[in-house]
């Protein structure tokens, strides 16, 4: 099967032109990973960016590589009418069965519904949810991303939801739609965490700093705790020029058990969840947060928000811990239970690992799109090229 899969080279938004090679989101990797390991597929990424730059042909054997150039007029402003023509040129080169786009929020939604070949797209974040909560501003990004995603949804031939939530959110508006789970880095399985029980635990809260992601009620709501007991939170996230991140970085200077450690990339979470205690995600809106897959990969006590997508990955005082973000006071609940009884939080590390494994091993997600991928060609009255 020839699939081609529509993404983000990550060169694009951190303006990393130089960078001899592409880089994805974390998702949209692991999915790779899982596609280099499965006999007969064949497939070609394709990632539009504004300038030329250094690419290899390939990145796996069977998986080649395609940059294309697309002007700045092409983007946004024009809702992505330039890479939707440059896309749809490069896969008329390709002739690939299938086209996936990676997310709504960018030009890979709405280049693969009108890609013109049989078609799905996965939405990693909801655009519509994600604008209500953060109460974005009439043509801000969020609020624009939001009307395209909206318009998007309709037009394409089905829609991978990753979680229930997903499913939900969009089922009124989709033909057709299955509920399938990120991949893991496959690397995070391999992951031993072992917190060092002499010193003062260590809690890690990963995620951009802003209102969605909750983090400034949740450093109030532990005051209390901290009072009582020695552990220290270590949070992982781009601040930028809003009040909210001045809020946080203020919370964070005026309390010695917080730390902010700036972003964090997958080599940097790997390390520091070797030796963490718990992560925890006090988010008021998630999809499919990776952090949390990660966390249960790498066999680290998980504490999250019981929202959205969120239940979909955790089982209750099975695999993880819930908080309930409308209720401050359960943050720290949750992290004193796992840090006054150490053999449940080895049980729920173990259990979620165990769990990870055959849920979020990218060749087991990649072995379900697949499914998802014939059933598209079938019912499109396609058929794949071998």
């Amino acid at each position: 099967m020839k699939i081609a899969l529509l993404t983000t080279d990550n060169r694009q938004p951190f303006r990393q032109f130089d960078r001899p090679e592409p880089f994805f989101g974390t998702a949209p990797e692991a999915l790779l990973q899982g596609f280099a390991a499965l006999p007969g597929v064949e497939v070609h990424v394709v990632a539009c960016i504004r300038q030329p730059v250094p690419s290899p042909e390939k990145l796996a054997p069977n998986i080649f590589f395609h940059s294309v150039v697309v002007p700045k007029i092409g983007w946004m402003r024009t809702l992505y009418q330039g890479c939707v023509r440059a896309t749809r040129k490069k896969l008329r080169e390709i002739q690939p069965d299938i086209v996936h786009g990676q997310g709504t929020e960018l030009d890979c939604g709405i280049s693969a519904a009108f890609s013109g070949f049989p078609n799905v797209l996965t939405i990693h974040g909801n655009m519509r949810l994600i604008a209500k909560v953060n109460r974005a501003r009439p043509f801000s990004f969020n609020w624009m991303a939001a009307r395209l995603e909206d318009f998007t949804l309709p037009r394409t031939d089905g829609i991978v939801a990753i979680t229930n939530y997903t499913h939900d959110a969009v089922a009124d508006r989709a033909r057709r739609t299955w509920v399938l789970p990120n991949a893991v880095d496959e690397s995070f399985f391999s992951v031993q965490a072992t917190p060092d029980l002499t010193a003062p635990p260590i809690g890690l809260c990963v995620g951009t700093i802003c209102h969605r992601k909750n983090q400034n009620n949740f450093i109030r709501a532990l005051d209390s705790l901290a009072a009582e007991r020695k552990f220290k939170i270590l949070f992982f996230g781009q601040t930028d020029s809003s009040a909210y991140s001045r809020e946080f970085l203020e919370l964070i200077r005026t309390r010695p058990w917080c730390e902010h450690a700036g972003f964090a990339d997958r080599t940097t979470l790997k390390t520091y969840f070797q030796s963490a205690s718990l992560v925890v995600l006090p988010t008021l809106e998630d999809n499919c947060p990776m952090v949390v897959l990660e966390a249960m990969a790498a066999g680290v006590p998980v504490l999250a928000s019981n929202v959205g997508g969120v239940p979909d990955l955790i089982q209750p005082e099975v695999t993880g811990l819930f908080f309930n973000p409308a209720r401050p006071e359960s943050f720290g609940t949750g992290i004193a239970r796992l840090l006054d009884d150490p053999p449940l939080a080895q049980r729920l590390a173990t259990n979620a690992k165990a769990m990870a494994l055959q849920r979020f091993h990218p060749q087991a997600v990649a072995r379900q799109h697949l499914k998802i991928y014939q059933e598209v060609l079938y019912l499109t009255g396609r058929q794949a090229s071998r």
